[in-house]
């Protein structure tokens, strides 16, 4: 008799291994359903040993939704052509002296991807091919139990408050062509809108939904009281108590629900390197607890 996935959590607030599985297989639907209930209660999964192509990577992610294409990257086209959805995440040159990759090998300070957008990514999957010995793991955070960790009075307070999230710079400062180095103050940022807390429609749960700290404004308040509210939730959803870290080994695929929980990633050496595959799920605007 075939043994069906089984989820292993953490034992942190998020984050749970898959084991008994090849995803270089078909999925069964057996399989595929133990997946998405543990992805659904844990956030974030890992799957240790695994050993797959492009195409397998892909065809696993399409399990969950539609893909998005890679963004454009600095030479004008994806960085894997022939697969558009597959984005690389590597600091390696190529003989000719091209970066195979994006990101290098800075740190990325907490933050939710692609909230700078209306309809912001859903989820996304990373596969490591090469990892350094010492850096560039991945820590996430759980922002459903940062938002039912908070006190009442603030809840209630953050009921209705609307986010304003940075669109000039990526995830580790860098600026993005065609925006300023710097404006007037936060509030003249260009960027998209949105809640502070979001609600799944389906289990109405709740998560706080901060994006990431650099230039974020809360909409209908001064500077300076928006400074004050975003440290204070800054350092409330960056407590250990919220998080779990991935150390990379090889052919792990960690797989994460964007919506509710942030990632970083540690530095590493630039003489290291590091490979990673990824894809990532298309999203929706998200809704207003």
């Amino acid at each position: 008799m075939r043994i069906v996935a089984k989820a292993i959590p953490t034992g942190a607030a998020l984050g749970a291994d898959i084991v008994d599985i090849d995803l270089s297989d078909e999925l069964g639907a057996d399989d595929l359903e133990a997946i998405k209930q543990a992805w659904a209660e844990h956030l974030v999964l890992r799957f240790r040993g695994q050993h797959l192509s492009d195409e397998d990577l892909l065809r696993f992610s399409r399990h969950f939704g539609p893909l998005d294409k890679a963004p454009i990257n600095p030479y004008g086209t994806t960085w894997v052509p022939d697969n558009p959805e597959v984005n690389v995440i590597s600091n390696i040159l190529d003989d000719t002296g091209k970066r195979i990759g994006g990101l290098g090998d800075g740190e990325c300070v907490w933050h939710a991807d692609m909230t700078y957008n209306d309809d912001p990514v859903h989820a996304c999957t990373l596969y490591a091919k090469e990892i350094p010995e010492i850096g560039g793991d991945t820590g996430f955070a759980n922002m459903v139990a940062a938002y039912e960790a908070l006190s009442d009075e603030l809840k209630v307070r953050l009921t209705g408050m609307e986010c304003k999230h940075d669109k000039t710079r990526n995830s580790t400062g860098q600026l993005r062509k065609g925006f300023e180095e710097s404006y007037p103050d936060v509030s003249h940022v260009p960027g998209a809108v949105h809640p502070m807390v979001r609600r799944d429609p389906e289990t109405g749960r709740c998560a706080l939904y901060p994006g990431r700290r650099h230039n974020a404004y809360v909409l209908g308040l001064s500077v300076d009281e928006s400074e004050a509210l975003l440290d204070e939730i800054w350092a409330h959803v960056s407590k250990p108590e919220f998080a779990w870290t991935q150390h990379w080994q090889v052919d792990d695929l960690v797989m994460w629900d964007n919506r509710y929980c942030l990632h970083r990633r540690d530095a590493f050496s630039p003489d290291a390197r590091r490979h990673m595959r990824r894809t990532q799920i298309g999203g929706d605007r998200p809704v207003a607890a």
